[in-house]
């Protein structure tokens, strides 16, 4: 049986995340920034799905979180993340703002997978999947909501040197380009419902080979250019 790590689970695309999992008869871990938000997911979700209390930023949390078992993980998704400060223009910048941007899109995904490497080379075939953006392509130069844009420009870098370095483990990792959707951080006018975006991700995991490590999949299961 397929074990799955989803950070953010408690809402909007994590939420979405495992319910999709769920449905595939898979065990699901979720994580939550509070043990309430955990426990609040759990009560929706049901029996089979397992929460965890932890923020990513807290990496001593995070590290003891792994150490709470032993099981193998097959699939880890990074999903949770942030938009960002109020003020993010390169011309008015809020700069503690744009770093806990940082840390929660940037440098919180690689502190997870670090922390639960183990679990995942215990897998027979362990994936790293990482919620990132259509808003992260380095072939434009719209400037709006521009911390948020360059945490996730940072964090495809990131992933692409992941996968390089987990080749030899046979560890697969990939980046996700989710589009614009209808949550609390999208909106209600942004384009796609959770249930079908989180469903794509879900069988582009399920999926996701060697032949794909180091790649940018739009949700729907294209490659998309960086």
């Amino acid at each position: 049986m397929t074990t799955i790590l989803i950070t953010g689970a408690n809402r909007g695309i994590g939420f979405a995340l495992a319910k999709a999992s769920l449905s595939k008869g898979w065990t699901v871990y979720g994580s939550a920034r509070t043990q309430a938000q955990a426990d609040e997911a759990a009560a929706e979700l049901g029996p089979d799905f397992h929460p965890l209390a932890f923020d990513v930023t807290d990496h001593d949390a995070v590290r003891r979180a792994s150490a709470s078992f032993d099981s193998p993980i097959d699939i880890m998704i990074n999903n949770a993340g942030i938009i960002g400060p109020d003020r993010q223009s390169t011309l008015d910048m809020d700069f503690p703002g744009f770093a806990k941007t940082l840390e929660v899109n940037t440098l919180a995904p690689l502190a997870v997978a670090q922390a639960f490497l183990p679990q995942l080379r215990k897998a027979e075939h362990g994936r790293i999947l990482t919620v990132s953006s259509q808003m992260a392509w380095m072939g434009y130069g719209k400037s709006d909501r521009i911390a948020y844009r360059a945490s996730k420009a940072a964090v495809n870098k990131v992933m692409q040197g992941l996968a390089t370095d987990l080749e030899a483990d046979k560890i697969a990792v990939a980046l996700i380009d989710p589009g614009w959707v209808r949550t609390d951080m999208g909106g209600a006018a942004a384009d796609h419902e959770a249930s079908d975006v989180a469903a794509g991700i879900v069988g582009i995991a399920d999926r996701l080979s060697m032949d794909d490590t180091g790649k940018f999949f739009k949700w729907s299961g294209e490659e998309r250019p960086f």
